[in-house]
């Protein structure tokens, strides 16, 4: 396959001409790929100024209504986490339903697994497939004995049909990263596996596009290790991302999450010279698109179930709580490597439910938002988005020598969801060491700390040994749902400006 770079105009004006000179069999056949990945949310994000599923509907019915050969895809994560996906009707989450019925509702074609599909049950995980209205590929997941999920297949061959006769025969691969293991799925090496369904595909398809949820070093080392690969569409970053890398300067692509942008690729191929031409954009969806009508009547019917389902656990999601002064900055870009507003007010709202304890720690991970709130007016439902999965505020006595190695764990866990976030807690910049509201760690003392019961579960990143099993620490005290604590703590603070570091 010879790739045309793009912005190539002139280029693409030669081939016109030379199709206008072939037989009617001989045809340029343009073909869209509308991309999209890690949407968790059905409803716009930054207070309604960007992102939408709705929106993003009104675009596609834009983009097939001038091309009919467009194809919607979603690079990997869908099913988990969001917010609306915790709330439980008669006992279940809804676990990603209200997703799959939205994104029917957009009309998607494609898309391969992310690492949280893998966050549901086997049994919810499996009903999600099969409300699914697109078709899921996926090259090297499987289910626990190896083999594919019942109506995943491991390739397709899709067949577009020019306007003229001509038939252009494109695969989709579909690779995912094994960060989410779960006892029904296994995985296969992405790299080994697509070198093994590019040669399977050998002969049947004219342009190879793989769909990835990796992380983007191992999309570098998919354009170099498959170079017969045209066109990685990838997901997992939340960030968009545009680059060429190995011999053939494979196109890779990642739009921002939930839907903050889109990706639209116009794949031009010449049925005669069997060159492709690729020329992609990035599109911000904001409020100058219109909301398409159905879609957004199922986006409602879902908001209000989930609503509803709150309401039964003792929230109230529409109401305001607090009105904010200034911007609540949880993306997680941000919680996962440093403090924000947030995620101070957050650890100021647990000393509070423990006004004894010497010093609060909790993981980034846990604020699931990926979004800023802007000032203004907040409510139950925006404390839900940033801490969807909720757990009780717990009290611990841990000793100083445990408390040392949790901190710095926390450090090294920079970047991931394992990051710690803290208060009364500092670290000397030169030396390292830990100060403990202003005094040194004592390795010798036993300290009071307010966290999280997820956290000292042992399930986070490198803190595995942060269990109630350890030697020098125990459970003294279990509070509220962090969320009541947090909803608690914006309701009586007129003014952020004090909270305690």
């Amino acid at each position: 396959m010879k790739l045309i770079p793009k912005g190539c105009s002139i280029v693409l004006q030669l081939l016109a001409t030379v199709a206008l000179a072939t037989p009617a069999s001989a045809e340029i056949v343009d073909i869209n790929l509308l991309q999209l990945n890690d949407i968790y949310e059905i409803t716009p994000v930054e207070g309604g100024t960007r992102g939408g599923l709705a929106r993003v509907a009104t675009l596609r019915q834009q983009l097939y209504k001038a091309n009919p050969r467009t194809y919607t895809v979603l690079a990997g994560d869908a099913f988990s986490p969001s917010a609306l996906g915790t709330a439980k009707i008669n006992g279940v989450p809804l676990a990603g339903q209200q997703m799959v019925a939205v994104m029917n509702a957009v009309g998607f074609d494609y898309a391969t697994f992310g690492n949280h599909e893998f966050d549901l049950p086997e049994n919810l995980f499996y009903q999600r497939l099969q409300e699914s209205r697109f078709r899921w590929v996926s090259s090297n997941v499987s289910d626990s004995k190896g083999q594919p999920f019942k109506s995943v297949p491991r390739s397709i061959v899709l067949n577009v049909k020019g306007d003229r006769g001509a038939v252009v025969r494109v695969g989709l691969i579909g690779l995912t990263l094994n960060s989410n293991p779960a006892k029904y799925v296994s995985y296969t090496d992405p790299i080994a596996t697509a070198k093994q369904q590019v040669k399977e595909l050998k002969g049947k398809a004219d342009i190879i596009v793989a769909i990835t949820h990796l992380p983007y070093s191992s999309d570098i080392q998919l354009a170099e290790a498959v170079p017969e690969i045209d066109i990685i569409l990838g997901g997992h970053e939340h960030e968009n991302i545009q680059a060429w890398r190995g011999r053939d300067l494979t196109p890779i692509f990642k739009a921002d999450a939930n839907a903050r942008t889109v990706y639209i690729h116009q794949l031009t191929y010449d049925t005669v010279k069997k060159s492709l031409a690729v020329n992609s954009r990035l599109v911000p969806i904001t409020e100058k698109i219109a909301d398409e009508p159905k879609t957004a009547k199922v986006v409602r019917e879902w908001l209000e179930k989930g609503y509803q389902a709150f309401r039964a656990n003792g929230f109230n999601p529409d109401q305001q709580i607090a009105k904010l002064p200034f911007a609540l900055d949880g993306l997680e870009s941000s919680v996962r490597n440093k403090s924000t507003q947030l995620t101070d007010l957050i650890a100021a709202a647990m000393l509070k439910e423990l006004p004894d304890a010497d010093l609060a720690v909790f993981n980034g991970g846990s604020i699931r938002i990926d979004d800023v709130i802007p000032p203004g007016p907040i409510t139950q439902y925006d404390v839900i988005r940033i801490l969807p999965f909720g757990g009780k505020v717990v009290a611990i006595e841990i000793n100083g020598a445990l408390l040392k190695r949790v901190l710095d764990q926390g450090q090294l866990n920079k970047g991931t969801g394992g990051y710690l976030q803290t208060a009364k807690v500092t670290q000397e910049t030169n030396s390292g060491s830990w100060l403990i509201n202003g005094q040194p760690l004592d390795v010798k003392r036993t300290y009071k700390v307010a966290t999280t019961e997820f956290l000292i579960s042992g399930k986070e990143i490198g803190l595995d040994f942060l269990n109630l099993q350890q030697p020098g620490m125990k459970l003294i005290a279990e509070k509220r749902d962090i969320r009541f604590v947090v909803i608690d703590q914006m309701k009586s603070q007129v003014s952020y400006k004090h909270i305690v570091k």
